[in-house]
């Protein structure tokens, strides 16, 4: 008795398209396509290139010339620039007054944006104008808001100092006082924190009500539900706000320049590594040396957000997944 086997014969495979013949277009309805979206985003296309990948380039390669705002022959000077920062007081100076800005104000601005959040998600009356007015600050022009802060924290005839003196309290110097001007900035900083609130606040308007509403049959308190049921759920914008919150305390500038002059007084307490940079390129003309600095920053921010992705991502739970 012979059995007979059935053998299915497919057709000959499709040659498999990698990453960058996949993006090539093949039939005539993708090209159209194609050209015709490279033709709308051809404007947006030539201002990148132009104005953010051009001065990219420029930078990294004037970052190993002595090149000079004011002209002059440019020379190519190697990694020279790269060591006379390394041996530079003054930029050591500025980078540790910027990472003690971010350590501090980057957690004490989330803390104070999930603490309003938290506020604003309660069921009251009048929330919409509640919501409003701790927004309104986050959207006023920065440099008109530290023009404005400038004032309040002036040590004669400030709004906080005054308030303090009705209850004889001495006001300190602020930013006219080495030891409190970095506590100004950050004080400053927390005015801004309606941009981060409204972010928290959706993220905490998605938490499952019942499963704060089962921990809370099961005898969870408050700390309990927030610990082990809103927290997870917000800890995605938690990670979105450590890493934008360590990117901008690396480039703070705008602040520390208009409320203290660019000089970074009193006593080179104000001077960040924005300042510095500033500096070197506008004051001193030392458009190479500058290009340095910027350079070295970004390695310091991209280490530094790698690192804090890391450590953080990994305990970030996304709605049934943790990563």
């Amino acid at each position: 008795m012979s059995a007979t086997r059935s053998i299915t014969t497919a057709g000959p495979r499709a040659p498999r398209r990698n990453w960058l013949t996949h993006w090539i277009p093949r039939s005539r309805q993708e090209k159209h396509d194609f050209w015709w979206g490279l033709l709308f985003t051809s404007p947006a296309i030539i201002g990148l290139i132009a104005f953010t990948g051009g001065p990219i380039i420029t930078s990294a390669v004037n970052s190993f010339t002595n090149a000079n705002l004011l002209g002059g022959q440019r020379r190519w000077v190697g990694f020279d620039n790269y060591v006379t920062l390394m041996h530079d007081s003054q930029w050591w100076l500025s980078l540790g007054n910027t990472f003690f800005l971010t350590i501090i104000s980057v957690p004490l601005g989330i803390a104070v944006a999930l603490g309003l959040a938290l506020l604003l998600n309660l069921k009251v009356r009048g929330l919409g104008f509640y919501r409003v007015i701790f927004f309104v600050p986050s959207i006023v022009p920065i440099v008109a808001s530290a023009v404005i802060w400038a004032y309040v924290l002036n040590p004669q005839y400030g709004v906080i100092n005054n308030v303090l003196g009705l209850v004889g309290i001495q006001g300190p110097g602020w930013l006219s006082d080495p030891n409190w001007s970095k506590p100004a900035l950050i004080l400053f900083g927390l005015w801004g924190a309606g941009n981060l609130m409204v972010i928290l606040l959706a993220g905490l308007q998605g938490v499952p009500q019942d499963l704060l509403e089962q921990a809370s049959l099961d005898g969870a308190g408050r700390w309990q539900q927030f610990r082990n049921v809103t927290l997870p759920f917000i800890s995605p914008q938690l990670l979105f706000a450590t890493i934008t919150g360590l990117i901008a305390g690396f480039q703070y500038f705008t602040q520390a320049f208009v409320m203290t002059g660019g000089n970074g007084d009193p006593a080179g307490s104000t001077l960040v590594s924005g300042v510095y940079l500033y500096q070197s390129a506008f004051y001193n003309y030392q458009l190479g040396y500058s290009s340095a600095i910027g350079w070295v920053l970004f390695i310091i921010i991209a280490i530094v957000s790698i690192v804090a992705y890391r450590l953080i991502g990994r305990r970030v739970y996304y709605g049934g997944e943790t990563r």
